[in-house]
């Protein structure tokens, strides 16, 4: 009859979406940075994802270019990076990173990791500056989102510092 999935050892996987007021580029950088520091053998993907923009009342569908790093060998095994931007509405840029964090990772040497990871950055990843955030729409909801998802995370919101 047919074959099922049981026998088939899966990798389990977390997948963590966090809106950032950094480039997709920024996002990329410091984790190769962290990486190349690491030794861990990496290689870069460039996919695509559908993202919905507002054009006066309806949502249009578009397709935004995704940049990531898949971490290939060392402690980090399967652990990737995608982010990527968009307009989603008639100015302002919003960006979003996306972790997929394999189970082995998940748990101490995640939290590190991530908090390395946004110190390697040029700016705080949680905060948009008041004109930012005026021309992206100062009420969304991402504004809020990102703090709570990088505290829930154990990252330290209120004293972020640069490694520079």
């Amino acid at each position: 009859m047919g074959e099922g999935l049981e026998d088939v050892p899966r990798h389990m996987e977390r997948r963590l979406e966090i809106p950032v007021s950094i480039t997709p580029t920024d996002a990329i950088r410091a984790m190769r940075v962290i990486g190349e520091s690491r030794n861990w053998r990496m290689h870069r993907i460039e996919e695509a994802t559908m993202v919905h923009r507002w054009a006066i009342i309806v949502p249009l569908a578009k397709r935004a270019r995704v940049l990531g790093l898949v971490i290939d060998e060392g402690d980090a095994e399967g652990l990737s990076l995608r982010s990527w931007s968009y307009v989603p509405g008639s100015a302002g840029r919003l960006s979003f990173v996306s972790f997929n964090i394999p189970e082995w990772f998940d748990g101490p040497e995640w939290v590190s990791f991530l908090r390395e990871w946004s110190t390697q950055l040029p700016r705080c990843p949680w905060k948009w500056g008041f004109w930012e955030r005026s021309i992206i729409g100062y009420l969304l909801p991402e504004f809020r989102r990102s703090r709570r998802l990088f505290s829930n995370e154990g990252v330290d919101i209120r004293n972020w510092q640069s490694s520079d």
